[in-house]
């Protein structure tokens, strides 16, 4: 019985949506890769695809209306984490406060900026830890591959969601100001005088 609050309710877990966020992340991960390289050229020492993409995708295609895939938060999030884990490693030459320290900034950053997004602390860790492709890139990695990858993503998951006819970006529709909501004394009163 316990075992039941391990169970997560997916939005939109219909075989249809689960099915169209699967065939959609396959699209938009191997196209921004196959862009992406032909944007930057290949080799051993390019980052053409980074891994928060991944993490990215599963918001843009399974959770499309959440506030956390919308484009701002996906472009923002990821570009702006990627910037703050770079500048961190520039001045914090211990791996492992530097990534503490890349991901609690970059979580700050993203509230401040209003594009909170998951995977932008994996960014800042991929900013820290990133290994030879992101040190060769330096104060680069954030814009390419980072926001490059993060743009392709969302124009690939806008013209995915159009042709799947899904409504993306979400906008979030107002609230509906109820007769009630006036006579009970809530701030919405103000509102109608």
């Amino acid at each position: 019985m316990a075992f039941r609050l391990f169970v997560p309710i997916l939005a939109g877990a219909t075989l249809r949506e689960r099915l169209l966020a699967c065939i959609g992340a396959t699209i938009g991960i191997a196209l921004t890769g196959v862009i992406s390289g032909l944007a930057m050229g290949n080799g051993p020492h390019v980052a053409m695809l980074v891994a928060p993409m991944g993490a990215s995708a599963v918001l843009l295609f399974a959770v499309p209306s959440s506030p956390l895939a919308q484009p701002w938060s996906i472009i923002g999030g990821n570009t702006i984490s990627a910037l703050v884990g770079v500048t961190v490693a520039h001045f914090v030459h211990n791996p492992v406060i530097a990534s503490g320290l890349a991901v609690a900034l970059a979580i700050a950053a993203m509230s401040f900026t209003r594009s909170l997004h998951p995977p932008g602390g994996a960014a800042a860790l991929t900013g820290v830890l990133g290994g030879p492709a992101v040190i060769s890139a330096g104060f680069l990695f954030p814009f390419v591959p980072v926001a490059l990858n993060s743009i392709i993503l969302v124009t690939l998951g806008f013209l995915f969601h159009k042709l799947s006819r899904r409504n993306y970006p979400h906008v979030p529709q107002p609230a509906a100001l109820t007769a009630s909501a006036g006579r009970c004394g809530s701030p919405h009163r103000r509102a109608w005088r």
